[in-house]
């Protein structure tokens, strides 16, 4: 492969492995190898000019914007910092910066760099008037409700003497007790676990429901302070002084001259931080002078004058002791490595994901291997290597399971899957148990009366074997010797209260394979009913934006299943809702009839979902491509760049957000 090559082969990894950070906050790599990919197509760039892109990884920062909240630009752009893993690039980086002021003298404010979500807090009058994500550096999510709900943060400031209006900034955390226990919970649940704490408090503060942010009790570190009436010249005195005002600022500050005084920092803080209530992935060096941050001024990406030093993943090595196997509800066969418990990064570690069978083979795992574990920043632990010099002399290779380890069915995998999957649905207790613990999940039909416990039961005792079956059961069933019959009257109250539960969910509820929250309500939304998503083919159900083939084949096959269609027909039977409800598919108007719509983009006045209601309450249809038969786009801020071009190249017409509505009106 030549170096052009190597260049599009790394946007193109560097775009997904964006996309995966930014937007579906599950990174498939960590913070240094994605950053040394991006440091070798730098290079690679810097030496073919010709090969300039404008949309290449290395010309933008990442972006973490979402369409359910409304963007509201920065009166400061939020920049990224440079990161750095070296002694030696930490030196360059204090060179470079004595270089820009000329020899004059200068103060570094070192501090711990959380690993979280980065917020904006704006205050006027002494009071929390917004709260916003840093989004792209140039515009974030207003999250002002759900930041009021972390009490580190002030609502009103309990000291004097602050500026009239000014803004600080800081990182939204999930301390690591508050981390284990939801972790906890989401596996007991089968939901997928957050790889580490950072990806959880994103989560969390884009989560739609306030009740949700405060129920995970986030925390926050504010170290950065903005206005036009700061306090002092210095980075590290106004941190102090709002401290004073009542903000949490880190008790790790402090302030140095020399270089050698940075690296004694830097090697402390590497063994300190693993004491820390809450995650850290490095050191941030700031020029403590606010005047001369100014004259050190900025690239096109990142401030001169501030620069990340990261930590390397933290690794200890352990025996493994055995392989077990887990079997999910969709039949997957997860292995999962069981260790001698070993200390990391300030938890004790016992277990560790092999992910499948060509992760084993990949490391030639051996039972009694002394195996090396990593977590650096996360919280699942992994095995990154094997110390073969010490694998004892009769060791064997880990062998893959041909049978469930839990009813016995052959395994099979599937082409193009790397799992091993049982296929004994109807009869696999995990798979059974897991299916009805989905169905009654919050989010799905909202059956909190019953539990992961209670279904366990009811299974052994043979009450429930499938969703539907939870619709048969009656108090006299579930009162035992008569000493609960009001836990049991208020479960069957839970079980038939769900029967109010939106389509939408119901659909969810059902647990097809790939098929998730949003996926739900956008299939719910287009098909208006049960009846027409069974009936839907490969290419209607393509037509639905964000579905494509594999979940498109998902559904069909779900459908085509026999067993599954006679659930279905018993929970329609039960009198669970199998369509919109009229207010949902009422047509308000016909101004819209005939026309076929792609929305795209960002927009201000309503959510992308909710402009997909009103496209199809005043008698349109949303499609999710460009084609010859669309009728127009609607688009808000940041359409897509080959939707625009699409669309020239096609004639199409772009209608504003405001135009739409008064289309409509």
């Amino acid at each position: 492969m030549d170096e052009k090559q190597r260049i599009e082969q790394l946007r193109k990894q560097l775009h997904e492995h964006n996309y995966k950070y930014y937007v579906l906050n599950e990174p498939s790599i960590s913070d240094y190898d994605f950053d040394q990919l991006m440091h070798e197509l730098q290079d690679l760039e810097a030496r073919h000019p010709e090969m300039e892109d404008k949309n290449s990884p290395t010309q933008r920062v990442g972006s973490d914007l979402q369409s359910e909240f409304r963007q509201v630009t920065h009166k400061y752009p939020m920049l990224s910092l440079s990161n750095t893993y070296s002694e030696e690039d930490v030196r360059q980086w204090y060179d470079s910066v004595k270089k820009g002021l000329a020899g004059e003298d200068f103060e570094v404010c070192c501090e711990m760099k959380y690993d979280g979500l980065s917020i904006s807090l704006t205050y006027v009058d002494g009071r929390l008037t917004q709260a916003v994500t840093r989004g792209d550096g140039v515009q974030g999510d207003d999250v002002t409700q759900n930041v009021k709900t972390i009490r580190a943060i002030p609502l009103v400031l309990p000291g004097t003497g602050y500026p009239q209006e000014f803004e600080i900034r800081g990182e939204i955390l999930m301390p690591w007790t508050s981390f284990e226990r939801l972790n906890a919970e989401r596996e007991a649940a089968e939901e997928p676990l957050f790889a580490n704490p950072r990806n959880a408090a994103s989560g969390t503060l884009k989560s739609l429901d306030s009740r949700v942010v405060a129920s995970r009790q986030l925390d926050a570190y504010l170290y950065y302070l903005l206005g036009e009436e700061l306090p002092a010249d210095g980075h590290f005195e106004n941190l102090e002084t709002a401290r004073q005002w009542g903000f949490k600022i880190s008790e790790g500050m402090k302030k140095v001259r020399t270089v050698e005084e940075i690296l004694d920092y830097i090697n402390y803080w590497d063994t300190e931080r693993k004491n820390l209530p809450v995650a850290t992935d490095g050191i941030v060096l700031k020029v403590n002078s606010l005047r001369q941050q100014r004259a050190l001024g900025f690239t096109a990406k990142s401030p001169r004058w501030a620069i990340a030093y990261k930590f390397k993943a933290e690794r200890a090595q352990t025996r493994l002791l055995e392989v077990t196997y887990q079997v999910g509800r969709t039949g997957a066969v997860t292995p999962v490595a069981n260790m001698e418990p070993v200390q990391l990064a300030g938890t004790t570690v016992r277990r560790a994901t092999l992910n499948n069978e060509d992760f084993i083979r990949s490391f030639d795992l051996h039972i009694g291997d002394m195996v090396y574990v990593e977590k650096g920043g996360e919280i699942i632990p992994k095995i990154v290597g094997v110390n073969i010099d010490e694998r004892p002399i009769i060791a064997q290779p880990v062998q893959f399971i041909k049978r469930c380890p839990e009813c016995g069915t052959p395994l099979v995998r599937y082409e193009g899957e790397a799992a091993w999957y049982c296929p004994n649905d109807a009869g696999c207790p995990p798979q059974i148990k897991g299916r009805i613990e989905h169905f009654i999940a919050r989010r799905a039909m909202n059956i909190d009366s019953l539990g992961p416990e209670t279904v366990d039961e009811y299974f052994r005792r043979g009450l429930i074997r499938n969703v539907a079956d939870l619709y048969d059961i009656e108090v006299q069933q579930i009162n035992g010797d008569g000493s609960r019959t009001k836990s049991a009257q208020r479960i069957v109250n839970g079980i038939q209260k769900s029967k109010e539960v939106p389509f939408e969910r119901v659909v969810f509820a059902l647990g097809i394979r790939f098929v998730g929250e949003t996926s739900a309500r956008l299939l719910a939304r287009h098909f208006k009913s049960m009846d027409a998503l069974m009936q839907a083919g490969l290419q209607d159900l393509e037509e639905v934006e964000g579905i494509g083939e594999v979940m498109a084949k998902s559904i069909i096959g779900y459908f085509h299943n026999g067993q599954n269609r006679g659930i279905v027909e018993r929970l329609r039977g039960y009198g669970l809702q199998f369509a919109l409800s009229t207010e949902q598919t009422a047509a308000q108007s016909d101004r819209l009839a005939g026309l076929s719509i792609v929305i795209s983009g960002v927009f201000q006045h309503h959510s992308r979902d909710e402009y997909k209601l009103l496209i199809e309450q005043n008698g349109g249809k949303n499609v999710g491509s460009i084609s010859s038969k669309t009728s127009f786009i609607l688009a808000g801020d940041n359409m897509g760049p080959s939707k625009l071009q699409k669309a020239e190249k096609l004639g199409i017409r772009i209608v504003s957000e405001d135009e739409f509505l008064e289309m409509i009106e």
